[in-house]
């Protein structure tokens, strides 16, 4: 089953969701609705896919790299993203215990705000704590790509999205990402678009 993915303006995406209980956690239809949620995010396709996305206000994400995502994309940039493929893995209750004082900046786009990147920095490593999909804690230390996906999408659960953090200058449609930014360094686009911190 694909679910609806709300987009900006609905005011789900503005609210802190709640925590799930563990009744709730062991009940077959949150099982069903990550199965559905991991289906609609790699329909769309997506890295990554919050409960208020879809209109549901509780703290459930789930989050996959695959392989095929980044298979066009050049080694340099591979590098530079530190990205490497995320195996399928829903967090529930999920929090930032730790981030890094280093950031690091990408363009970043998001299924609820369709058709646009932007220019975002984030920290370049996180620890985050959540249950999984059985209510068995876990603890994860990411950095780069992944870092930023749980970044992005334990955003969304407190109500943030990606254009709350944004370069302002930097906000394209996808067509002119493509166009004029994909195949520059963050320098690069920075000084083209006369940006200075």
């Amino acid at each position: 089953m694909r679910l609806k993915i709300v987009q900006a303006g609905e005011p789900v995406l503005r609210q802190k969701a709640r925590a799930l209980e563990a009744d709730e956690i062991h009940n077959p239809e949150l099982q069903r609705l990550i199965g559905w949620m991991r289906d609609t995010m790699r329909d769309a396709p997506g890295v990554g896919l919050a409960a208020p996305q879809v209109g549901l206000p509780f703290q459930l994400a789930v989050i996959e790299d695959r392989p095929e995502y980044s298979r066009d994309l050049a080694a340099q940039v591979l590098a530079e993203r530190e990205r490497r493929p995320v195996e399928f893995h829903a967090l529930i209750n999920p929090s930032i215990v730790q981030r890094s004082e280093e950031q690091v900046e990408f363009f970043e786009g998001c299924l609820s705000v369709a058709g646009f990147s932007a220019l975002v920095k984030r920290s370049r490593a996180v620890t985050v704590e959540y249950l999984d999909e059985h209510g068995s804690s876990r603890r994860v230390e990411a950095q780069g790509w992944y870092a930023r996906i749980l970044q992005h999408e334990i955003d969304h659960l407190n109500g943030h999205l990606y254009i709350d953090r944004m370069e302002r200058r930097s906000f394209t449609n996808l067509e002119n990402l493509g166009r004029h930014w994909n195949n520059l360094n963050v320098a690069q686009v920075r000084a083209a678009l006369s940006i200075t911190d």
